[in-house]
């Protein structure tokens, strides 16, 4: 007798014998070939100079004018003098004890007074807004315009914390940007105090 399985008894151990083979080898594609190296573009004409651009109209991205501050206690308060040199104070603010008042004097204000008259006004510009200060050509010191303020004034806290730079303008007189520098804030804390 012979022992031969029978196709159909064999058949499932033939379907999990298939299962175990792995997956066909795969050909590798060929890539096409890289696409050959363009010439570099032709240099364009060399075009005429523009003429720069003009500069920004608004004072907080304008440079500050050159110098700086310095602060200076006093017999009857504090000032805090803006300019390249101790003689050319361009901006000064300056603290009087006794009265409880700071002043800001812009060299130059003849031009900004009105006719005659001895009075004109400041415009203080901070990172809070613009303020007009009423103001007047001081008879001591020729050629400034000085403006008063209590020194429990909002618009001094506005100018010791404006954000990086303070402009001052009077009629007639360029625009003067100063850095917002700590002396600021010491002469009319000084006047406070």
């Amino acid at each position: 007798m012979r022992i031969l399985p029978s196709f159909t008894a064999l058949a499932p151990f033939l379907i999990l014998l298939g299962s175990c083979v792995g997956p066909a080898a795969q050909r590798p594609v060929a890539q096409p070939a890289p696409a050959p190296a363009r010439p570099a573009p032709a240099a364009p004409a060399p075009v005429p100079q523009a003429q720069p651009s003009p500069v920004a109209k608004e004072w907080q991205y304008r440079p500050v004018a050159p110098g700086s501050w310095r602060y200076r206690a006093e017999a009857a308060g504090s000032s805090a003098a803006f300019g390249s040199g101790v003689a050319d104070a361009q901006l000064t603010l300056r603290c009087d004890r006794a009265s409880r008042r700071v002043s800001l004097a812009r060299a130059g204000g003849m031009a900004g007074a009105g006719a005659g008259t001895g009075q004109g006004a400041l415009i203080v510009r901070t990172s809070y807004g613009a303020a007009s200060w009423p103001a007047t050509v001081s008879a001591g010191a020729a050629g400034q315009l000085v403006a008063f303020r209590a020194a429990s004034d909002t618009g001094l806290d506005q100018l010791a914390y404006s954000r990086g730079k303070i402009a001052v303008e009077a009629a007639g007189q360029p625009m003067l940007i100063v850095p917002a520098w700590a002396e600021i804030s010491r002469v009319i804390e000084d006047c406070r105090g």
